[in-house]
């Protein structure tokens, strides 16, 4: 049926573009005809329309997942804009336009819903969703699906078993960053041929690429004097904490360059003023940290400098890809000191979870689990609890599917409130019979506060036996009909435990080693990008090998390395011996408060400003001696710590 439509004229139709960009045609013909497809094209070469397109030529509904609220407004703001039926649910919205959207989408009056992968976590919206006829699941940012990826999350990997139960027939992943593995990674997860993947290359002659090897302490004067050669040109200035952007910015302001800060810790409000002067030409400079960029899609960026190095070769291809997307020619300057090298692979060394950790979570699942097989838990408490970071926790909680120690079951709102908003003389007259009998029966076994009631299901049981979906379908109808105002919160996953094939003191040991193994990568994975901006051959041949880019074969002649500039990253400073540092008083805040839960590795991470849930408890970052060795090396802190704690006791 799909193969009738010709998607040129639908291109112009629904667009008014007259061709394709390389590699469009391929993918979206591929989809039209009913296939499963992968496009790997470079940022800014067209990848949103392949699935845009493709939308608008399939009958039903197609469910977009992206890991970005700015990436979902900028498409959103387009597909209006050209008349197309696009919308997203997202945090920022109030119940009464979730329940507004949700009902158009009902009605089948859209064809583009954007969600964030989270979404699909909430219980009501996989029930309002597994209702809806969708003829294609869209994957943004793809490569996170993969732990070889550079930006590995763990509910990707839940994708290919909600596209199995909703029962959709299609997939588009899209990505401009992945290397071969992979890319093989994603294509096994969501069963696509070979012949559905499409690379384009990475290869963008308009990007002039350059690494300056170059001392921490002349990075901002050789700065200020480049961008002086450039007065009046747009640009953003890359780095990586937050309190460097803020410091840099006010540098070079001081300097007459007019340069502003942005990163995740400004108010959301300020955060999107930024972006709007950015967009508009009266912020000409942002220096930000990577929280900008995705989604941004200004054509003129004229050069994008790192001042720190990127955390990997992935993120450095994705953050010049926003350079130059007119076509005109755009410059991106690397100022590799070795400095923040350390940061860098600090920050590796902080999502590690501690074997003892990974203990205390089996051992909770299997006390609690030995009534009915089952466990509850909800992420941000457990975190804090057994100290593992949350984004480590998930991934632990995916080892352990894998593993299959636990089944996902549900998850639900530990909590469903409401306030009464119709009169009971008013349900009367729009219920009857057995479902005015059920309403006032989840009213009547609710607990009631002064205004709130609190669904009680348990209670409610025991006057009506009903499925909880028909309870939750009710409230959802309530709410939408002005007869209840509904609130949820505090959502909680519910496993099935089962039988530990290992102990669990070995399963700990061996889920250790698996994040070992992972934090091994992550290093690896900085040497490789010291090793590629160090290196004696062409930047862009580099890059093109890195990404199994099919077309570059000969060195560009256009960057530094090509004009005879190699790098080499200055010598580090030296810094003062850990022997003299006095380690009673720099680890005293720490100790106190941690109490029997120190240990050699939270000191350490705590000397380096390495933040875990129980510093945040404890109120540790607050205190004077946290970060105070963090331009120490990791391992040599932990080694030192090692050997103070030795010798206390």
């Amino acid at each position: 049926m799909h193969n009738r439509v010709n998607i040129e004229q639908a291109l112009f139709t629904y667009f008014g573009f007259n061709a394709f960009r390389e590699g469009q045609k391929e993918v979206i013909q591929a989809v039209v005809d009913g296939n499963s497809a992968a496009a790997i094209f470079p940022t800014g070469s067209g990848k949103s329309l392949c699935y845009q397109l493709s939308a608008m030529c399939l009958p039903h509904l197609t469910l977009v997942v992206s890991p970005l609220l700015a990436l979902m407004q900028d498409q959103l703001a387009f597909l209006n804009a050209k008349g197309i039926p696009a919308v997203s649910i997202d945090s920022t919205q109030s119940k009464e336009q979730v329940a507004k959207i949700m009902a158009e989408v009902q009605r089948q009056n859209i064809k583009i819903l954007m969600i964030s992968v989270e979404r699909l976590n909430n219980e009501r919206f996989r029930q309002f969703i597994s209702k809806v006829a969708i003829s294609l699941l869209v994957v943004d940012e793809a490569h996170c699906i993969s732990e070889w990826g550079h930006n590995f999350r763990p509910d990707y990997l839940k994708l290919p078993q909600y596209r199995q139960s909703l029962r959709i027939p299609q997939t588009l992943l899209l990505t401009a960053t992945a290397t071969e593995k992979v890319v093989a990674d994603m294509g096994n997860k969501f069963g696509i041929a070979l012949e559905n993947i499409f690379l384009t290359g990475t290869y963008r002659s308009n990007l002039i690429l350059s690494v300056k090897g170059i001392a921490a302490c002349e990075k901002l004067n050789y700065l200020h004097l480049w961008l002086s050669l450039r007065d009046g040109q747009s640009g953003i200035v890359y780095v990586t904490l937050q309190h460097t952007a803020e410091q840099l910015a006010r540098q070079l302001n001081a300097k007459g360059v007019n340069a502003v800060a942005y990163h995740a810790g400004l108010d959301s409000a300020v955060r999107e003023q930024i972006q709007s002067d950015f967009m508009s030409g009266h912020a000409p400079i942002i220096v930000a940290t990577i929280a900008f960029g995705m989604g941004v899609d200004k054509s003129n960026i004229r050069f994008v400098v790192h001042y720190d190095l990127p955390k990997s070769i992935e993120n450095y291809a994705q953050e010049i890809g926003r350079a130059g997307r007119d076509g005109q020619t755009a410059e991106c300057l690397v100022l590799a000191s070795g400095e923040n090298l350390t940061t860098l692979e600090n920050f590796v060394y902080g999502d590690t979870p501690e074997q003892s950790a990974i203990m205390a979570l089996l051992n909770e699942m299997q006390q609690t689990s030995l009534v009915n097989g089952q466990w509850e838990m909800m992420l941000n408490r457990l975190s804090t609890r057994i100290n593992i970071r949350p984004l480590s926790l998930k991934t632990l909680l995916v080892y352990l599917e894998i593993e299959g120690v636990i089944s996902p079951l549900y998850s639900y709102f530990a909590e469903y409130k409401y306030k009464l908003v119709a009169t009971s003389i008013q349900l009367e007259a729009s219920f009857k019979g057995e479902r005015l009998a059920f309403v006032n029966a989840i009213i009547n076994t609710s607990k009631q506060a002064k205004l709130w009631y609190t669904l009680d299901l348990e209670a409610l049981q025991k006057v009506y036996a009903c499925e909880r979906d028909r309870v939750l379908t009710a409230l959802d109808y309530m709410d939408n009909k002005g007869m209840i105002e509904l609130q949820t919160k505090q959502m909680t996953q519910v496993y099935q435990v089962n039988a530990f094939d290992l102990a669990p003191d070995v399963l700990a040991a061996r889920l250790y080693d698996k994040f070992q193994l992972k934090e091994q990568n992550e290093v690896a994975r900085i040497h490789e990008l010291v090793a590629f901006f160090c290196g004696e051959r062409c930047l862009n041949l580099q890059l093109a090998e890195y990404f199994s880019d099919p077309h570059l074969h000969q060195a560009c002649q256009h960057c530094s390395v090509c004009h005879g500039e190699i790098a080499q990253l200055p010598s580090l400073p030296d810094l003062p011996n850990l022997q003299g540092y006095d380690f009673n008083t720099l680890t005293f805040d720490a100790r106190t408060r941690l109490a029997e839960q120190s240990s050699a590795v939270l000191l350490s991470r705590y000397l380096c400003g390495l933040t875990t849930p129980i510093f945040t408890k404890h109120k540790l970052k607050s205190t004077s001696a946290f970060a105070s060795l963090e331009k120490y090396p990791f391992s040599q802190v932990l080694n030192w710590v090692n050997s103070e704690l030795m010798g206390i006791s």
